[in-house]
C-alpha cells in the first residue's frame, strides 16, 4: 500500500518551469505529501500533524479555523477516534508551484474511503467516496519545509440532471 500512495502522490508533472528551485525541492514537498497520507492511513494524529509550522493555520473541510499544530493535531486525533477511524485516503499531487525559492503551494486532491459518518454539512462525493481538495502554503525554513497555512474543501457531488419538462402548450 505504501508503495501504491508513493506511486499515486508522486506520479504528477513537475513544478512549473522556471518557478522552482532544484528537483530536491520539490521531491522533498511531495515526501512530506507521502508521509502525511501514510500518517492518515496509520490514524495517527501526532504523525499526520508533525509537518505544520508551530504557528500554522489550518481550515478544514467545513471551515473551522484551528491555529497552531497542538490544535491541528487535537483535531484530527477526535477525528481518527470516530468517523474517520477505518478511512483510507489515496492522495495526488495536482499542482506545486514555487512562488519563491523558500515558498511553495501545493495543491493536492484526496480520496477518503471506509469512514463511519460525515461532517454536518459534508456529503459524500460519490456513494462511499469522499473527494476533497487540499491546499497547502509550505515554507521552507533551516533546509526543512513545513506548512504554514492549509485549507481542504470538499468536492460536492455533481447536481442531478434536471428533468426534460414537456413545453406548455400555447392553446387555441
Amino acid at each position: 500500500m505504501a508503495l501504491f500512495l508513493t506511486c499515486c502522490v508522486s506520479s504528477p508533472g513537475p513544478a512549473e518551469k522556471g518557478q522552482g528551485p532544484s528537483q530536491n525541492e520539490e521531491a522533498s514537498l511531495r515526501k512530506l505529501v507521502t508521509e502525511q497520507t501514510e500518517a492518515w492511513n496509520r490514524h495517527d494524529a501526532a504523525a499526520w500533524s508533525k509537518s505544520f509550522a508551530p504557528d500554522a493555520e489550518f481550515i478544514n473541510i467545513v471551515g473551522t479555523v484551528f491555529n497552531g499544530r497542538d490544535e491541528i493535531e487535537k483535531r484530527h486525533a477526535i477525528v481518527f477516534a470516530s468517523v474517520f477511524k477505518d478511512s483510507r485516503t489515496e492522495v495526488t499531487v495536482r499542482k506545486l508551484r514555487f512562488v519563491e525559492p523558500t515558498v511553495a503551494v501545493v495543491d493536492t486532491d484526496h480520496v477518503v474511503t471506509g469512514y463511519t459518518g460525515l461532517p454536518p454539512g459534508v456529503q459524500a462525493t460519490e456513494q462511499g467516496v469522499l473527494r476533497t481538495r487540499m491546499r497547502y502554503v509550505m515554507k521552507q525554513s533551516g533546509g526543512t519545509w513545513s506548512i504554514v497555512a492549509g485549507q481542504n474543501t470538499d468536492v460536492k457531488p455533481a447536481p442531478a440532471q434536471p428533468s426534460q419538462a414537456a413545453p406548455a402548450s400555447t392553446g387555441g
